[in-house]
């Protein structure tokens, strides 16, 4: 069975998370994507942790990747690009807004030669407006957007999220609309330049705060662990110092919690009657979910809120989120390699396609592999890849 996008050519200009993450995408569901490197590497590559003298979450974040390694600040390796641009269905992107047009390679130099092309460019702040030269690396991102504000207790220090939000989200946002311009491709034949923002798509992912402003004029302030719309919905502690996450989101969720907890007549409190009130009234309710919970064993009291259909979850480290029952039933942790004796544990692409795993079988290249097997479709034979060599181009 053929791969969605099987045929499909990537050129990838990325460095670090955004964009190659949007390219590992790709790969995964079987685009042809070949990594533009300079000859002294993607700067991921020495990200730790190292194994074997390679970074895992390099390979992670490049596999099922080609690798071709040019010197763009050269004539040479400029023009060697376009030639091979003119075979590409798709351009991702991540550098600083201006640096492919400086390198010749910008949106319109590359349509003289493919009008077709869909271009993604990602970035920190985006291609225009006053920050769009500014450093805009992932903690800088969620400080901007506002996402570390309503993050943590009231008054407090906001904690940064434990994963990398800013740069996922602009490559998912990247992602998606590279594929959306491949379909405008296949539809009206016509190409595409999406600019992404990294601050722009986090602070479009934050639904609830954003519109709580833009409707209500009411800045959003930190909640710890509340939600923002709903009560109780939130981390309690239990008896053997774990936390439990726990969601009441409807009337009847609510009924069957209290009635667990032995708190029957907080239904019959006015204050507790309707969703809405439950929220106005938290401070009075939370307290006394908390203190019942308190009393009870993480773990048996998630086996009874799940058999009562109440949403709820302890809060596992990965360790336990990797290895439980139903993570290994769906095979969500793979083994790739290599070839030549490098092997890593990986997460699989967490899309199953007509039942099946999508197919994980190539780490990220070394760099450079596949510099001759690319450099060889657009006229360079040996000898001109040994002169390319020796002069620095590639390697």
């Amino acid at each position: 069975m053929k791969t969605p996008l099987e045929g499909i050519r990537v050129i990838e200009f990325g460095n670090f998370i955004a964009g190659p993450f949007c390219g590992m995408l790709l790969a995964d569901m079987g685009a042809e994507v070949i990594k533009i490197e300079p000859p002294s590497g993607d700067l991921a590559r020495a990200i730790p942790p190292i194994i074997d003298g390679k970074s895992a979450a390099f390979l992670t974040l490049n596999r099922n990747k080609k690798s071709l390694a040019l010197d763009l600040k050269s004539k040479n390796g400029r023009s060697l690009t376009l030639e091979i641009l003119k075979s590409a269905n798709v351009i991702i992107e991540n550098n600083r807004p201006g640096v492919m047009q400086r390198l010749g390679l910008g949106e319109e130099d590359v349509k003289k030669i493919n009008n077709k092309i869909v271009y993604t460019s990602v970035s920190g702040f985006g291609q225009t407006g006053e920050l769009k030269n500014r450093a805009g690396i992932n903690l800088i991102i969620e400080a901007l957007s506002g996402t570390l504000s309503v993050m943590g207790e009231k008054g407090e220090i906001p904690p940064r999220p434990g994963l990398q939000t800013a740069d996922i989200l602009g490559a998912m946002f990247a992602t998606y609309s590279t594929l959306a311009g491949l379909i405008g491709q296949i539809q009206h034949n016509q190409g595409m330049h999406s600019d992404v923002a990294l601050i722009e798509a986090s602070i479009a992912s934050a639904v609830w705060e954003t519109t709580e402003y833009l409707s209500r004029g009411i800045v959003p302030e930190q909640l710890g662990h509340s939600h923002r719309a709903s009560a109780p919905y939130q981390l309690f502690e239990t008896n053997d110092k774990r936390y439990i996450a726990i969601g009441a989101p409807s009337d009847a969720h609510f009924k069957r919690l209290m009635e667990i907890l032995d708190l029957n007549d907080l239904l019959e409190n006015p204050k507790f009657i309707s969703y809405s009130s439950r929220k106005e009234n938290e401070k009075d309710l939370v307290p006394a979910v908390a203190d019942k919970i308190m009393a009870w064993d993480s773990s048996n009291l998630e086996i009874k809120l799940t058999e009562s259909g109440i949403p709820c979850g302890r809060v596992r480290n990965y360790k336990e989120a990797l290895n439980n029952p139903h993570s290994i039933e769906r095979q969500l942790v793979t083994e790739i390699g290599d070839g030549q004796g490098t092997k890593i544990k990986t997460i699989r692409n967490p899309v199953l396609i007509n039942h099946k795993p999508i197919n994980i079988d190539k780490l990220a290249p070394e760099l450079g592999q596949h510099s001759f097997e690319i450099l060889k479709e657009v006229g360079i034979d040996k000898t001109a890849f040994s002169k390319l060599v020796t002069d620095g181009i590639t390697i």
